[in-house]
């Protein structure tokens, strides 16, 4: 088909040889990304080397319950309320990035409290730089397994998943991971060159309200992830967007300037 691309990768990098997927590498590759982001930031603010390491451990719990537990209970509770046993069994797949988001902002939140005792914001503020390019990551890993696909764009151009069928269809991991990729240095730039960082919330309700708006939108392009969703007005991603978006242009617009011994260096 003239214009199109044909996607046939395999989902492992070395097929019948090694076991490793393409995902687990770049879902592996989104946290130690992130961390090397998160290092930098806390450096530049001459905070303790230690809170990187400890971060890190939070996010990654925060993560996986999160991401898990949001398809549990958003997408397929029908079915585990009647297998309790598998929920534990993510090697099987079903993750949620709502539920990534959610489980991470709670597990910050305790962070803060725990090891830093500044206000959750001030985390948040700087974590969600390095989940901005941990969801690029995490959506070129779905292109690489070939799902979370597109609707067919009903012309010769687009991508044609071999491993789903032959028709044209819509990147939408690929829109993702670009729209990400682009929050992210968004974010770096206003934390950096603008001090927005030292806005109690202002980083975070960026975030919120740009990769929730961006999933909102490119939702129309996708098939639905649950059959339930054909019966819904929005489906499941954009019902759960709505209201994180909202969220952060709140956070946006309520921000404000942070004590003394939170504020980040002036440039």
């Amino acid at each position: 088909m003239i214009g199109a691309i044909t996607w046939n990768v395999h989902p492992e990098i070395f097929p019948d040889t090694l076991p490793i997927r393409w995902y687990g590498l770049l879902f592996a590759s989104a946290f130690l990304v992130g961390y090397e982001v998160l290092k930098r930031i806390f450096k530049h603010e001459n905070k303790p080397e230690e809170w990187t390491d400890k971060a890190l451990i939070y996010v990654m719990i925060g993560t996986i319950l999160g991401a898990r537990l949001g398809h549990v209970f958003f997408y397929d509770w029908g079915y585990y309320q009647n297998h309790l046993i598998e929920i534990p069994m993510i090697w099987k797949g079903g993750l949620a990035s709502h539920g990534a988001a959610i489980g991470n902002i709670l597990a910050l939140i305790y962070f803060s409290k725990k090891v830093t005792k500044l206000t959750p914001l001030y985390i948040l503020d700087r974590v969600v730089v390095t989940m901005a390019i941990g969801a690029t990551f995490v959506r070129l890993g779905n292109l690489m397994n070939s799902e979370i696909i597109g609707k067919p764009t009903g012309s010769d151009f687009g991508f044609i998943f071999k491993r789903i069928d032959g028709v044209a269809r819509h990147p939408a991991q690929l829109y993702e991971a670009v729209c990400y990729l682009f929050i992210f240095i968004l974010l770096r730039h206003l934390y950096y060159k603008l001090n927005w960082g030292n806005y109690a919330g202002r980083l975070f309700g960026v975030f919120l309200a740009a990769v929730f708006f961006a999933r909102f939108v490119i939702e129309f392009f996708k098939e639905n992830q649950v059959a339930f969703e054909s019966e819904l007005p929005l489906n499941m991603g954009q019902l759960l967007s709505i209201p994180l978006v909202l969220a952060g242009v709140a956070f946006i617009l309520l921000a404000k300037p942070l004590n003394t011994t939170e504020n980040v260096k002036q440039n």
